[in-house]
């Protein structure tokens, strides 16, 4: 009786781990249906305020291919919330596949009961341009002083500028580190925007009195040209890097998230707590 506890041990054993590995990630949400780069389950956030970072991320990833996906749960299901944030990258496949170009923004709310979490995990692909030093960062400097602040909206939409700075190349993660903020976007300044509007009201006023039509005819100003013109002046340019915040992007579809692309996370990414 002796010499078979040890198999009828290993039996246990082996009987309970392919008994509670399927059911391993069970707690981890499933991918949005239809798909959705910012996903709020615990109503954390605005409808207003997620529209407006979906925007920002959707014009992101159309522009770079790279998926920043900000998820807010209501709890962690037991889970630690890097091991969680890995999860969620990983079955919802963040990021496109070959280049694991995903970010996985989690957040767990502070309640009565137990603090906040938040989590920055980066896919494979980017565990260069985003290491996990660069993470805590972000996180310290961009997101729990918001947070503390109840400043929930702020918080999110600067640390994904940051993100999408970096991941995009156009500011390297040491000036970052070195404490160098993410510079603004290049704004048009408002008094050529009016100027461009003055002149360009001049322009159509001019052309309908001499009967001409200002869809492309010859000496006419090209109907791209005017619609670029109209567009820039009716942006909101709210400083934020890159032109994406606040829906001032320049760039991608207008039809929304298509979905993610199949990307793999590594275990990368550092976290914090308020």
């Amino acid at each position: 009786m002796r010499k078979r506890f040890p198999d009828i041990f290993r039996a246990g054993v082996l009987l309970l781990a392919f008994t509670v590995l399927p059911l391993a990630g069970q707690d981890i949400p499933e991918k949005p249906y239809p798909p959705r780069l910012v996903n709020d389950f615990a109503g954390f956030l605005s409808k207003e305020e997620a529209e407006t970072l979906e925007r920002k991320l959707v014009a992101f990833n159309d522009t770079t291919s790279t998926q920043i996906t900000i998820v807010i749960v209501k709890d962690l299901a037991g889970y630690e919330k890097g091991d969680f944030a890995q999860r969620l990258g990983e079955k919802w496949g963040v990021g496109q596949k070959g280049s694991d170009n995903g970010v996985v923004v989690l957040v767990k709310p502070k309640t009565e009961f137990s603090r906040g979490e938040v989590f920055i995990a980066p896919g494979y692909g980017l565990e260069g341009a985003i290491p996990d030093l660069v993470c805590a960062e972000i996180v310290d400097r961009e997101i729990l002083p918001a947070f503390r602040q109840g400043e929930y909206f702020r918080g999110l939409d600067r640390a994904t500028d940051v993100l999408m700075a970096l991941a995009s190349g156009e500011f390297p993660a040491d000036k970052y580190m070195d404490g160098k903020n993410v510079p603004p976007a290049v704004a048009v300044p408002a008094g050529a925007i009016i100027i461009l509007i003055i002149i360009l009201i001049i322009a159509i006023k001019s052309w309908g009195s001499n009967n001409h039509n200002i869809s492309g005819r010859k000496g006419n100003l090209p109907l791209w040209l005017i619609l670029a013109m109209m567009n820039s002046g009716s942006r909101s340019h709210r400083g934020s890097w890159g032109g994406f915040s606040g829906g001032g992007f320049g760039g991608g579809r207008s039809g929304g998230f298509g979905g993610f692309g199949g990307g793999r996370f590594g275990g990368g990414g550092a976290g914090g707590s308020w």
